[in-house]
């Protein structure tokens, strides 16, 4: 998730993460190539795929849109995501490495969670066993979302309306059981976050791309680097 050299300077005013104190060749620039920046292309992907449950989730679209979801999960923010989060690793972005091929990860586990063995749990269990699987990834977002506190304003952003889209996911899953009202409230509301999620993650991509192509900021991003 490390943004493309743009502005006078080379300055990467769209990093993700702070770019390490090292040679040139290990940030990929080896015999006159460099690797064009994954982090634009690993948001995208995030952001879409979020977008489309969060959607759903915020009931704003009928439950039957599931399908076009899934396809999306595997195809885009599972596949491509990771496939971005590998590139990371190629330029020397830790940050960037982990949480795409982790949320690309996580969408893969998504598909087939829903396609195949949810089935398989019985169904007086199954919204707790999703709550215990979205409190997993609301764990580790929170550290993701301390770390990006070190990159840039927008990506932070993103983070943080992550974490809270997970917590409110997790709280409405583990007590779906009951079938109350505020339950199915909370799930609603972690919809809502989610489509604020994924457009903060467009911006970020969209800002990376826009300033990248035009060798200046157009769209910032504020970076929180010290």
């Amino acid at each position: 998730m490390e943004a493309a050299n743009i502005g006078a300077g080379g300055a990467r005013e769209a990093d993700v993460a702070p770019a390490p104190a090292t040679t040139e060749a290990s940030r990929g620039v080896m015999a006159g190539w460099s690797p064009a920046d994954p982090g634009p292309l690993g948001l995208a992907a995030f952001a879409a795929t979020t977008f489309c449950l969060s959607m759903v989730n915020a009931n704003l679209v009928n439950i039957t849109a599931v399908g076009v979801v899934l396809v999306l999960a595997l195809a885009y923010g599972g596949i491509v995501q990771i496939i971005a989060g590998i590139w990371e690793f190629r330029t020397g972005n830790t940050f960037g490495a982990v949480a795409f091929c982790s949320y690309g990860a996580f969408w893969v586990s998504v598909y087939f969670l829903f396609h195949t063995f949810l089935v398989l749990i019985a169904p007086a269990h199954r919204a707790s066993a999703l709550g215990l699987y979205l409190w997993t990834w609301a764990i580790f977002t929170i550290y993701m979302f301390i770390a990006s506190l070190r990159t840039s304003g927008a990506v932070a952003l993103t983070f943080l309306l992550l974490m809270i889209t997970f917590i409110l996911l997790a709280i409405g899953n583990s007590s779906l059981a009951g079938g109350t009202a505020a339950t199915n409230n909370t799930i609603k509301l972690g919809g809502w976050f989610g489509i604020a999620t994924a457009a903060a993650a467009w911006y970020a991509s969209g800002a990376a791309v826009i300033n990248s192509t035009f060798g200046r900021t157009l769209l910032p991003v504020v970076p929180l680097r010290r």
